[in-house]
């Protein structure tokens, strides 16, 4: 094993992409659906081998440049994903789930303080119990920029990749209870409420009229149609396209083809007997009144009708706090159908009496006028563009850096957001900008998603392979349990004071609180886990704002931790 691991300690590489490999492999591992996931099994990885080649006495060690330049990324991603639910979050029914994720994330930060001053734990346990006990990776970045930023004094004799390695070890302690403890906790409050929240999901799905998202796989219902029918109603023929809408205000008339030429669908246009007229609505109404026109036929000619899909951002005011529903008796009502809903990222269910809100993104398919002329009612078009601008990136990193040298005084030392802080800043403005102007700065999902996990995955493992060396000098089973315990209470009690103030004060639908809560601890498994449990997607309703929200802060958090603590 010895000459493995100095050929792994000559190839840097090779070790950094080993590790980073096997740790998305064990992280895809899960017994009854819980695991560790790739970013706690980078560190366990990374940590476990430095720690074996070191009792071979070969030290295993990542370049510390490459380990920022990763994190950097992935804090700039990070930004870029929760910019604009960020923002929205500061108006409306956001400024609740807003509320309960400060709530949550300033708890959580202060049992950890507390805890870490009252067992004395050495320096670095506050930043690593924050990040474990919340499930909040990143934090490990901004708690270790703390310590190689100077503002956290080391006693004497301690070395700063000692301090590292308590971050990194803390981290892997608490993160276990961190992740398993919040699903169970978000699955189960409801029951220890006394409250049924299945009966609740269902109430808010028929008060709302919201589908459940489980359904949306690929199958043979299309909620949207167009079909040609010959016109044999003498009742119909002689009337005209303006009065059979008035008559009949589910249907569109989109084309009708008269002698093989089609003729559009000139409101004034009048209906003759023999003409093929394209139909288009809802499915269930293309199934009623079948006599109304006459038999249906397949023309070709008639309806071949330009058809199209895309995203439309909600970006005119007039719009927000509208329902869907309202929409019912506008010119393209019929003429299209909505497919998907999102909100800061997250996929939300939604109903005909959903209100939207700035900066969703509606997912549409339907006839391309009405496309066309609901994204010119509502906001923007995006069209799918699968380029990345890495002109916008370059800017945008330049701004985070910038902003990240920006500091002040305070607790006896210059504090600022730092680099890590400035990029995550930094990316929440560029998002926001982005998404109202859309002319440039295109990101896709895939990309960001990219700089996210590979970015955070790859910090991780170095972060574990360069701590491991020296982690088993700073263990002890005493230091393990107190690091242990705090972050058991640190994770335990945030998620049950958020429940009590969403649900006794704000009076939200306990469904939603459930995702709520999940959200304030910036966690996708518990909201999951929750819709599960009571066999709706509501759950996901209250995730959005919370998810964006406690994500920017616990992450910054981290820093202030490790400052706190000290």
């Amino acid at each position: 094993m010895q000459a493995f691991f100095e050929f792994l300690r000559q190839y840097p590489y090779l070790l950094l992409f080993f590790v980073v490999g096997l740790a998305v492999y064990i992280g895809r591992a899960s017994i009854k659906g819980y695991g560790l996931g790739m970013v706690a099994g980078a560190i366990v990885v990374g940590a476990g081998i430095s720690v074996w080649a070191s009792s071979y006495g070969v030290k295993l060690e990542l370049n510390n440049f490459a380990k920022s330049l990763f994190y950097y990324l992935f804090m700039y991603g990070v930004g870029l994903r929760v910019g604009p639910s960020f923002i929205n979050s500061l108006r409306g029914d956001g400024i609740k789930f807003l509320f309960l994720a400060v709530v949550s994330s300033i708890l959580g930060l202060t049992l950890v303080v507390l805890g870490a001053r009252l067992f004395e734990l050495p320096p670095g346990a506050a930043g690593g119990m924050l990040a474990g006990s919340q499930t909040m990776s990143a934090a490990i970045g901004s708690a270790e920029q703390a310590v190689t930023s100077g503002v956290v004094k080391l006693p004497a004799g301690m070395k700063p990749e000692e301090a590292t390695g308590m971050i990194a070890l803390s981290y892997g302690i608490t993160y276990i209870w961190g992740t398993v403890g919040i699903i169970l906790i978000c699955k189960y409050l409801p029951r220890w409420w006394g409250v049924d929240a299945k009966a609740a999901a269902k109430q808010y799905e028929r008060e709302f009229g919201v589908k459940d998202l489980e359904g949306g796989g690929l199958t043979g219902y299309r909620q949207f149609g167009l079909r040609a029918y010959r016109l044999e109603n003498p009742a119909t023929a002689g009337m005209s396209i303006g009065k059979f809408r008035a008559m009949n205000p589910e249907y569109r008339i989109v084309n009708v083809g008269r002698k093989g030429e089609p003729q559009g669908a000139d409101p004034e246009f009048v209906l003759q007997k023999g003409d093929i007229v394209a139909l288009g609505g809802a499915t269930e109404h293309l199934t009623e009144k079948m006599g109304l026109i006459g038999p249906e036929v397949a023309d070709a000619r008639t309806l071949g009708i330009p058809m199209d899909q895309a995203d439309i951002l909600v970006t005119n005011k007039e719009m927000v706090g509208r329902t869907f529903e309202s929409f019912r008796d506008t010119a393209i009502a019929g003429q299209l159908q909505v497919t998907k809903v999102e909100r800061g990222g997250v996929q939300i269910p939604a109903g005909l009496k959903t209100k939207l809100e700035r900066m969703d993104i509606v997912s549409v398919v339907g006839l391309k006028s009405a496309v066309n002329e609901l994204g010119e009612m509502w906001g923007r078009i995006a069209r799918a563009n699968t380029s990345t601008d890495l002109l916008t990136l370059s800017l945008g990193m330049i701004l985070g850096f910038l902003i990240g040298m920006v500091d002040f005084p305070a607790f006896g030392a210059r504090v600022g957001l730092g680099n890590a802080g400035g990029l995550l800043l930094s990316g929440v403005i560029v998002s926001s900008v982005v998404s109202r102007l859309r002319f440039f700065g295109n990101t896709p999902n895939a990309a960001r998603n990219v700089l996210e996990d590979l970015g955070l995955v790859v910090f991780v493992a170095i972060v574990g392979v360069n701590a491991g060396a020296g982690l088993l000098s700073q263990l002890t089973g005493a230091v393990a349990l107190k690091i242990f315990i705090v972050g058991f209470i640190a994770c335990t009690i945030p998620p049950f004071i958020v429940w009590a103030i969403g649900f006794h004060v704000f009076k939200i639908n306990p469904a939603v609180l459930m995702g709520g809560v999940a959200g304030a601890r910036s966690h996708s498994g518990p909201c999951r886990e929750a819709a599960v449990e009571i066999q709706s997607t509501v759950p996901w309703i209250g995730f959005p704002v919370g998810y964006a929200v406690s994500g920017i802060l616990l992450t910054i958090f981290g820093y202030f931790a490790m400052l706190l603590a000290q």
